[in-house]
């Protein structure tokens, strides 16, 4: 095998998700999963189960990631790549503690994870290490051989991820009535999440005030802002926005909220707009009902013309840019020089998240980090009494 294609040390890839319920009776469950020990308000969770109604109580993360399973799997075969692709949730089935049953059984002892999430934060990295720790320590129980487990860099500014994007803000644009267009402002839109978790977020004290979530993400934003500039010769006004708060209404979360901008943008005269979720990989729940039914409603009462544009799903040059990212990380664990692929200002992500990269609020161990209680190369424990406390 070429050293270009070589995946050793690693033996397989775990695609890791957040799960969706796949009909009606699955919601309550679905949701009693996700919100457990979080203390988010009945009348929130009866919210959005009503938008997962809406649907036929069916989420379109799960078959959006069979969609990104199967890519992968066919662009790993189709440039001689030989590692086999597995597929586990946080919330739903198929469960991560099954496949890393599954990956164990099958012989598997050292995995690289991809999450779908491509920022810093504690929900959007840290918890899914949790998750990676927890399905470790009930192998353990079991009494399986433990896998080792490393997790792919954050991959928000790679250019598998950022290029399909570009494309799908002027393909936005383009739908846009003609006599509009010019003057559409960009809402660059992400989700939520705590203004305190935003500010720990990331090794601490790396990008200051806002920490790494908010940072990150102004970085794609102008990234993709800039290129459309560059491929239209029009200069459109960009914000970063949010959607899809969750919490108590008494803690400070990040704002504007994107209906919120909308009637900002109207009262100030703005023609048009585009609303771009940056945020997501795909076209889950948030984007199908916060974007194009909340927001976009809203758009409608206002009278203001809006478009959304496209996720990067399973576009082949983001499943190009993954297998890109598994050989890096690959060659970097051989000792092998690599290129590190990254646009914009911030550079290339960390591969292991250092002590105190984005905390909980309550200790709790977390797998594939400088923290973790297990070795990540052999996936065995430090202590037993290390798997209740980073």
């Amino acid at each position: 095998m070429p050293d270009t294609l070589d995946p050793t040390p690693y033996d397989a890839l775990l695609l890791l998700s957040f799960g969706g319920p796949e009909g009606p009776d699955d919601v309550v469950p679905f949701l009693e999963n996700v919100t457990r020990g979080r203390g988010i308000p009945k009348e929130r969770l009866k919210e959005v189960g009503q938008h997962y109604f809406l649907f036929g109580g069916v989420s379109p993360i799960n078959d959006q990631n069979r969609e990104l399973l199967g890519a992968l799997r066919e662009d790993f075969a189709d440039h001689g790549l030989d590692l086999p692709v597995y597929w586990g949730n946080r919330n739903w089935a198929p469960y991560l503690t099954d496949t890393l049953r599954e990956l164990v059984q099958d012989g598997r002892r050292r995995v690289l994870v991809l999450a779908t999430s491509a920022y810093a934060s504690y929900s959007g990295c840290r918890q899914y290490r949790e998750d990676l720790a927890g399905a470790l320590a009930t192998l353990a129980d079991e009494g399986l051989p433990l896998p080792g487990v490393d997790k792919l860099r954050h991959y928000f500014n790679h250019p598998g991820f950022v290029r399909p994007m570009i494309d799908g803000v002027l393909a936005a644009l383009d739908d846009l009535p003609a006599d509009v267009r010019a003057g559409a402002r960009l809402a660059f839109t992400t989700h939520s999440i705590p203004d305190a978790s935003a500010d720990t977020s990331g090794p601490v004290g790396e990008h200051g005030d806002g920490g790494a979530y908010v940072a990150q993400h102004l970085d794609v934003a102008r990234l993709i802002a800039d290129a459309v500039r560059e491929r239209t010769g029009v200069d459109h006004p960009w914000s970063l926005v949010y959607q899809s708060r969750s919490g108590a209404p008494h803690i400070p979360w990040l704002e504007p909220d994107i209906c919120d901008h909308l009637e900002e943008l109207h009262a100030a005269g703005a023609p048009a707009a585009v609303m771009v979720p940056i945020g997501f990989v795909s076209d889950h729940m948030e984007v199908l009902y916060d974007l194009d039914t909340e927001a976009t409603a809203k758009a409608a009462e206002l009278g203001l013309p809006v478009r959304r544009s496209a996720t990067v799903g399973a576009d082949p040059r983001f499943v190009a840019g993954v297998r890109e990212l598994v050989l890096e990380r690959a060659a970097t664990e051989r000792g092998r020089p690599v290129e590190r692929c990254a646009l914009g200002a911030l550079g290339p992500s960390h591969d292991l998240c250092p002590v105190g990269c984005c905390p909980a609020r309550a200790p709790k161990a977390a797998a594939a980090g400088a923290d973790s209680p297990y070795d990540q190369r052999r996936g065995e424990g430090r202590g037993r009494e290390k798997e209740t406390t980073p």
